[in-house]
């Protein structure tokens, strides 16, 4: 009995037999094998706590990423701007090529009726030769057919970071005034009279919120955009920290909202024969 159900070699033979145990007993099937347990409940929590650590640190990393996101945007606006104000620049010098001067800040007829824009002038030279081929060049600006073709939004015109594309209201604007490149209405001004050079005097400049029309003969005056940079109605942008401007020599420059306000004029103005110094 004390062998019954354990199995080893037959001393006679050799060949592995089982002890047969007491009459209604079972044989020794050897020691219990411990229950397997699930791996589900432990891969349940181990998602959980993963999950309750993740969750606060995804809104960590946006609020750390996001500034640089916005930034990255933004710059990428601030350059399309630039290129825009680049293109406005060429095709003024182009429109000089053509007629030997630049194009009048607005057009008027004799009885000074205000006709069309310089931003109307120059769309053959802004990839818009057909709106400028439409456009009656013999009535107001103002008048029912000119206005149709003044509600076609010119992307050129607008700078992205102050919205839409599809807005008519412009963001580049020229100097007008006895002392800027835009002078009067009719009349014009050639390279010969910007005798402080093409480097130091600003063409066009951005302006936000002028209530201005791109095929409206309206700009602002260099009394309007002085003193700063910044200042409600004049010189000013959505860029962070100043403004993108056009040169007469068809450059295009940042200029920072803190720059001196003398060397702001001194940059409009065409012939003033000041040093500009920035």
């Amino acid at each position: 009995d004390q062998y019954a159900g354990q199995t080893g070699p037959c001393s006679g033979c050799g060949r592995t037999v089982t002890v047969p145990g007491p009459s209604g007993a079972t044989a020794f099937a050897g020691p219990a094998q411990p229950a397997k347990r699930s791996a589900t409940p432990i891969v349940v929590i181990v998602l959980v706590v993963l999950l309750a650590l993740a969750v606060p640190c995804s809104g960590i990393l946006i609020a750390l990423l996001l500034p640089a996101v916005q930034a990255a945007r933004e710059a990428a606006r601030r350059a399309q701007c630039t290129n825009n104000l680049k293109q406005i620049a060429v095709a003024m010098h182009n429109y000089h090529d053509t007629y030997k001067c630049f194009p009048p800040a607005s057009i008027t007829d004799e009885t000074g009726t205000p006709r069309y824009s310089w931003r109307v002038a120059i769309l053959p030279f802004v990839e818009q030769a057909p709106l400028f081929d439409r456009w009656n060049h013999n009535e107001p600006w103002d008048s029912p057919n000119n206005m149709r073709i003044g509600q076609t939004a010119i992307p050129t015109y607008r700078c992205p970071s102050d919205g839409a594309a599809e807005s008519l209201e412009p963001n580049y604007v020229m100097i007008t005034g006895q002392e800027a490149v835009g002078l009067l209405p009719n009349e014009v001004t050639r390279f010969r009279d910007i005798t402080d050079g093409t480097s130091n005097t600003i063409m066009i400049v951005e302006v936000v919120d002028s209530g201005i029309q791109w095929s409206e003969p309206r700009d602002l005056s260099l009394d309007q955009l002085l003193p700063q940079i910044g200042a409600p109605g004049g010189i000013s942008s959505r860029h962070p920290g100043g403004v993108n401007a056009a040169f007469c020599d068809g450059s295009v420059m940042f200029l920072s909202e803190d720059m001196d306000p003398e060397t702001l004029r001194a940059l409009l103005t065409r012939a003033g024969g000041e040093r500009a110094g920035f």
